[in-house]
């Protein structure tokens, strides 16, 4: 089915987390890459750790400013990149945000967030990029990342799972639509992955234990997925013009109880929702010393991945877990990945 090296890319939230090891691996398969993101100072960073794998190929990699809710200023960049790059052949939509907590507390400003920078950024990117992977001379490739949680509701997540849904939506439409004019269009469901994503998560409610549980849940080993492993496993797909890959044999199998039992999955998830966090705060600041210890894996990531929070640190303070915490989390200098 081909390979996409060598060929024009842009990566559409490409400077930390899944994004840049997305980015990563077109380098590795010496292509000429883009990366977008908001922040100047992250995606500097990235470019730099991209560059230095590119050096070997030869390739170029530049970076763009670029917030995916402005459809101008996507247009613009995707119009920029095609000109420079001599056209456009793979187009990665990656990027998001991710909210936690309950419904009411994240708020109609919350689920607005969300499908403003997830869903509608991957239609800006989308329909920015159809004309230029229309003429490219091999195909084009367009890949929309969704997650498990846009195939299945998700408490406490409901914001990230409405959105991913509408991202699931759009892009097997577009394979539906695109595929007559030679442009195939993946659609990504990844489930949890150690990509550090838990520092850059916004918390609502009671955030202190919103977070314990989902950077915890995040990092455990048997249930979320390396996520370098994750990454070439996507871009392989995006090679062979797949329309949807789902990671993590847990996703796989919420995804199909979800298809097949919709009833007994939302009992299920009531259940669940019972023993998460209320809306008032409990005073709690952080993961315990179990919590911490399962997770430490994710917190590595962070690291590696280019995940800081607002102040610029790539871990969260977990007061709660004391000197063992304290202990790894002390070092917030990013490392290359």
């Amino acid at each position: 089915m081909g390979t996409i090296a060598d060929q024009s890319v842009l990566v559409a939230g490409g400077s930390r987390g899944l994004g840049l090891l997305l980015a990563r691996q077109c380098v590795e398969r010496r292509c000429e890459v883009t990366v977008t993101a908001r922040d100047q100072e992250e995606l500097d960073y990235a470019v730099g750790l991209l560059r230095r794998r590119a050096r070997p190929h030869g390739t170029a990699v530049t970076g763009q400013v670029c917030d995916v809710r402005d459809e101008a200023a996507v247009r613009e960049v995707t119009a920029r990149t095609a000109e420079r790059q001599g056209g456009l052949d793979v187009v990665l939509a990656n990027a998001g945000i991710i909210q936690v907590g309950p419904a009411e507390a994240a708020g109609t400003a919350g689920f607005r967030d969300a499908m403003e920078t997830m869903f509608f950024g991957a239609l800006h990117t989308s329909m920015a990029a159809l004309p230029y992977l229309r003429e490219s001379p091999g195909g084009g490739r367009l890949a929309l990342t969704g997650s498990v949680g846009g195939l299945l509701p998700v408490p406490h997540l409901l914001p990230y799972s409405c959105a991913k849904s509408a991202v699931a939506a759009l892009a097997e439409g577009l394979r539906a639509e695109q595929g007559g004019g030679g442009v195939s269009v993946t659609a990504v469901h990844p489930g949890l992955m150690r990509t550090g994503s838990h520092i850059q998560a916004e918390f609502a409610g009671d955030e202190g234990q919103e977070y314990a549980w989902f950077a915890t849940l995040a990092g455990l080993p048997l249930l979320s997925m390396d996520a370098r492993r994750a990454a070439e496993r996507i871009v392989t797909a995006v090679e062979r013009r797949r329309t949807r890959v789902v990671l993590t044999p847990a996703a796989h199998l919420g995804a199909k109880a979800y298809g097949v039992a919709p009833a007994l999955v939302t009992r299920v998830n009531g259940a669940v929702a019972r023993l998460m966090p209320d809306t008032r705060p409990s005073g709690r600041q952080g993961r315990s010393r179990w919590q911490y210890a399962v997770s430490a894996l994710n917190d590595r990531a962070s690291r590696r991945l280019n995940q800081t929070d607002r102040t610029g640190r790539t871990d969260r303070t977990d007061r709660t877990a004391g000197t063992a915490a304290g202990s790894d989390s002390s070092n917030s200098s990013r490392s290359d990945t």
